[in-house]
């Protein structure tokens, strides 16, 4: 089964696309696995405090992009493979990365200037 343990809410962002990201990021780090159980609608809306429709929104999307299986009555479960995780890691990393360049950007950051602090954080993270 899938944990939401770790799920934080965000202001500013909806709760059904933070549900997406959430679950695309686990399959990304392998913490979401293809089969995994996921937790019903109702359980999950629960667990998270939110109206039943804003986690059924979310599962529509995933199940929209071919990531997850559901049927009506039965269990939804994660469905992706290594290359859906690969496409996955690209799309992922990119919207971070345009993000990032946006807020240099609009602080004045020059590319190099933004290059180096890329560098620098790169090299204390190892």
């Amino acid at each position: 089964m899938v944990s939401f343990d770790n799920f934080i809410m965000e202001d500013g962002t909806p709760i059904y696309q933070q549900i997406v990201l959430y679950l695309k990021r686990g399959m990304v780090s392998g913490a979401v696995t293809n089969g995994d159980e996921l937790p019903s609608r109702r359980v999950l809306s629960a667990l998270l405090g939110v109206n039943p429709n804003t986690v059924q929104k979310a599962y529509r999307i995933l199940e929209d992009e071919d990531l997850i299986q559901s049927h009506a009555g039965a269990k939804s479960y994660v469905a992706v493979g290594d290359d859906t995780v690969e496409r996955l890691r690209g799309e992922l990393l990119r919207e971070d990365i345009r993000a990032l360049v946006i807020a240099m950007r609009q602080t004045g950051v020059s590319k190099e200037t933004a290059l180096n602090l890329i560098q620098e954080m790169w090299e204390e993270s190892l």
